[in-house]
């Protein structure tokens, strides 16, 4: 599946990239957003692009090799959290934008583990989903040491409940915690397939029928854990907003409420301390017609500030 960037329009019209500008992209990601921010800032405009999947950032380069060249794009494997390094190390201070899309890319979703061989061996797919039975990895590149398979087969309980419940929001995360430590005694949990078994064996029949599937918020918790993901978006915020140009803006997608009440919640704090306004008084969502052509941006949420 092709990779459809969420809310690009949305995204234009805060932004409002203009010619010359210069910005920065977060998460690179499929390059959705940047390839239209670059036409937005041609002829002489730059951005900057970070991405902590390896692969994420080949396939951006051999897409952009014109712009590479030019020196238009710049392309740096790194982590957000570490914005406000990697700004000073490439020289590239005060842009006028800065966004943040905080969802998995479908190339993401569809690729294979970061130590998957090369020449295409190995199992594809790194265990994002549940909709597929790929091996429980989560990991968003191959330098994390952490994996999903680690965290089910080797945490305690306690802290495997834990983080289904602080991080998925799950009120089953006691007894899925408990269903994945009875069953990993048996058989090493490996692939996402049986994970998505032992998650079924104790949720309520009634509740295995909503509009999310009931493995979403184990899934979500996993993933969260496994890259520390809301920490490096508390470490983001304060970078991104420090090193815009005053009259810049910040623009972050989120795709949960526990990314989006980080992202509220500090915007709000900013603007009490006179250093920016908010530009979405309600965050901004996907319309119908969005949601129907990519399904997957159907709980994205948009938010976006100017600094004073």
């Amino acid at each position: 599946m092709a990779h459809v960037p969420v809310l690009l329009n949305e995204v234009i019209e805060l932004l409002s990239p203009r010619p010359g500008e210069n910005f920065i992209d977060g998460t690179c990601g499929g390059a959705g957003h940047t390839k239209e921010i670059l036409r937005h800032i041609e002829p002489e405009g730059k951005i900057l692009c970070l991405d902590l999947d390896e692969r994420a950032l080949v396939r951006v380069q051999e897409a952009f090799k014109k712009e590479k060249e030019e020196g238009r794009l710049i392309l740096v494997h790194d982590n957000f959290a570490n914005l406000a390094a990697v700004v000073r190390t490439n020289n590239f201070s005060q842009p006028n934008g800065i966004l943040l899309d905080l969802g998995l890319s479908s190339d993401q979703l569809d690729s294979p583990p970061p130590e998957a061989d090369a020449s295409g061996g190995g199992e594809s797919g790194r265990g994002f989903s549940f909709l597929k039975d790929e091996p429980l990895d989560m990991r968003f590149s191959a330098s994390g040491s952490l994996t999903a398979r680690e965290i089910v087969n080797l945490w305690p309980e306690a802290d495997i409940a834990r983080i289904i419940k602080d991080f998925g929001e799950e009120r089953f995360s006691d007894r899925i915690a408990g269903e994945i430590v009875k069953s990993r005694k048996i058989k090493p949990i490996i692939s996402t397939k049986q994970l998505v078994e032992t998650i079924g064996r104790v949720i309520p029949e009634k509740y295995k029928h909503d509009r999310t599937n009931f493995a979403t918020r184990t899934f979500q918790a996993l993933r969260i854990a496994v890259n520390d993901e809301l920490a490096n978006l508390e470490k983001f915020l304060p970078g991104a907003v420090n090193v815009l140009k005053p009259g810049g803006r910040l623009a972050v997608i989120s795709f949960h409420s526990l990314e989006d009440r980080i992202v509220k919640n500090y915007f709000r704090q900013k603007v009490k301390e006179g250093e920016v306004k908010i530009l979405t008084k309600k965050p901004v969502r996907p319309t119908a017609s969005e949601i129907a052509v990519n399904p997957r941006s159907r709980s994205a949420k948009l938010r976006a500030l100017i600094k004073n």
